[in-house]
């Protein structure tokens, strides 16, 4: 295998993390969401963090995040103050027993079996795998998730701080990391402690392949949908019942049918209807909005409303009640006002040897409500590839260029600062 010493204890600490059941819980009224969130940053993180030698190591209830500092060097205690952040859940998928397989110096064109399942890494299926010849992979046994989002971004993030700490000649500012619950959910960020935290800026650890760059996201609302409807003998219905289920799916053709999520990309926004349940008495829709333009994400809520107020008007009555709940917001309009914080990570990653990818996320992280409470967070990668799911996989290597780049980022920053 070809483990770099310096990062000897990546590989370990990624298998022991991953090993660890923690999804999150939607459901959930409690914060974390779960108890084996708690668990494994209690019992886990917090102590590691203590042994690698941070200092004031601290577990908010208030939360559920573990913060960690790594002070100063000697002279640039008034360089600018970066946090990385990275979380702790992983996706509803199986993420019990977990066993992960390592393929060590892959050959970039073979298919991959997953243990003994019937599942392959098949390269005509994920073409991806080209682009790792060389590389030792850590995969799935088919029957899990790996967890790589976002236990990459922790054991990246922990390594970096340990060397870090093992070159005090390095020159770095005061860093913070922070490792939280429920990111999965969605609500991971909503109790973030910006006061606690107290840096200038930060990045979230949680992209995907080798280079990945990102300060925009999706901006995202909910739509939960109620429909009453009038049930009687399906035998005497005429002129009288309401069929509830029909009313949902009349509902949803009103909606634009080629914008949903398999059906666009780049920077194409969508309606996605994940759930629908009920009888002809009531019927329940849930819906996830997005999109990245400001007008056009308010054009699509927009859109829900006039729905409902037209079927509502058609019936006299209100028998479609709409919740539309705003989630979080397009980074970008925080980030754009101070490029600094990209142009950093973008000078790093050239420095480690890494090509920059910028690209707009389809989806959100920790960093789109943290940007917004003050503290610029855009995304970098972590690694993982075909996430959430049994096909999940990750290259040590490209681990060990985020462990390089997080290094770069600390060093470069206090250029200039004393």
């Amino acid at each position: 295998m070809n483990q770099r010493e310096e990062y000897k204890n990546l590989l370990p600490r990624f298998l022991k993390y991953v090993k660890e059941e923690t999804r999150s819980n939607p459901e959930s009224t409690t914060t974390p969401s779960t108890q084996s969130q708690v668990d494994f940053t209690k019992n886990i993180l917090i102590p590691e963090m203590e042994e690698i030698g941070l200092t004031n190591v601290h577990y908010l209830e208030s939360n559920g995040y573990a913060i960690g500092t790594l002070p100063a060097t000697k002279g640039y205690e008034n360089a600018r103050k970066i946090g990385f952040i990275a979380h702790v859940d992983t996706a509803d998928f199986n993420a019990v027993g977990i066993n992960p397989q390592i393929i060590e110096n892959y050959d970039g064109k073979s298919d991959i079996s997953l243990g003994t399942s019937e599942w392959k890494l098949t390269t005509t299926d994920f073409p991806n795998l080209l682009n790792y010849k060389g590389d030792d992979l850590i995969t799935t046994d088919g029957t899990t998730l790996l967890g790589s989002d976002d236990k990459s971004g922790i054991a990246e993030i922990m390594t970096a701080m340990e060397f870090l700490i093992a070159h005090p000649e390095i020159p770095h500012g005061e860093i913070r990391v922070g490792f939280g619950p429920d990111e999965e959910i969605g609500v991971g960020a909503d109790k973030f402690d910006v006061e606690d935290f107290d840096v200038d800026f930060a990045y979230t650890v949680d992209g995907g392949p080798l280079g990945e760059l990102q300060y925009e996201t999706f901006s995202a609302a909910a739509a939960d949908i109620t429909i009453q409807g009038k049930n009687v003998h399906p035998g005497t219905a005429k002129n009288t019942m309401i069929n509830a289920l029909q009313v949902a799916i009349d509902f949803h053709n009103h909606l634009p049918s080629d914008e949903v999520p398999e059906k666009t990309d780049g920077y194409q926004g969508f309606s996605h209807l994940y759930k629908m349940t009920g009888t002809p008495e009531e019927a329940q829709m849930q819906y996830i909005i997005r999109d990245f333009e400001k007008e056009d994400f308010l054009n699509r809520k927009n859109s829900f409303i006039q729905i409902a107020n037209k079927m509502n008007e058609k019936f006299g009555q209100e028998r479609v009640k709409l919740v539309l709940k705003d989630q979080y917001y397009n980074m970008k309009e925080v980030i754009e006002r101070d490029m600094e914080v990209v142009n950093l990570a973008n000078q790093a990653m050239i420095a480690a040897g890494v090509s920059p990818v910028l690209s707009a996320i389809r989806g959100g992280t920790d960093g789109s409500k943290i940007s917004f409470m003050g503290i610029p967070t855009p995304n970098i990668f972590a690694g993982g590839e075909n996430m959430h799911g049994r096909f999940e996989f990750v290259s040590l290597q490209t681990m060990e260029k985020a462990v390089d780049v997080i290094v770069k980022i600390v060093e470069l920053n206090v250029r200039g600062s004393v």
